[in-house]
């Protein structure tokens, strides 16, 4: 399954990448499942992010690994690969990308790949996930406006 989300956001693209921190990582978490950060490496290859989803009745760990980053003139992407996965989700790939627009403006896109343990479930997903992500948008906007705005 597969999931696109863009924000546009105002500030530059590589202020945004500054800002790609733990504590935005711990301001883009949805209400629910309320997450522990057991681990934040940060955003190249090789880091690590370690979450521990607690579902009320049960908890689950999730561990990245940052498997890919780059930074040029108008772009700063990174991926996060899923290698311990909540049970219902039996592959993970996210690919963070901030594009530059002009000077005082850019994107930030979340291209997110997953597959869970059967395609039914994957459907099922799918709308839960876009919402989780779609979460993000205001915070994104919020966090990463113009100094001044």
């Amino acid at each position: 399954m597969h999931l696109r989300l863009k924000t546009k956001v105002n500030q530059d693209f590589l202020s945004v990448k500054s800002g790609f921190d733990e504590k935005l990582f711990l301001s883009l978490n949805p209400p629910f499942p309320p997450v522990n950060l057991k681990e934040f490496g940060g955003c190249e290859t090789g880091d690590r992010v370690h979450l521990e989803l607690n579902f009320i009745f049960f908890k689950q760990d999730w561990i990245s690994k940052i498997t890919f980053d780059n930074t040029s003139d108008s772009v700063f992407e990174f991926v996060d690969e899923g290698i311990k996965l909540p049970f219902f989700l039996k592959s993970w790939k996210h690919h963070h990308v901030v594009e530059k627009i002009d000077e005082n403006e850019s994107s930030i896109i979340d291209d997110i790949e997953f597959k869970s343990p059967s395609i039914l479930m994957d459907y099922l997903l799918k709308p839960v996930l876009w919402l989780q992500f779609a979460y993000r948008k205001p915070i994104y906007k919020k966090i990463f406006q113009a100094v001044g705005a």
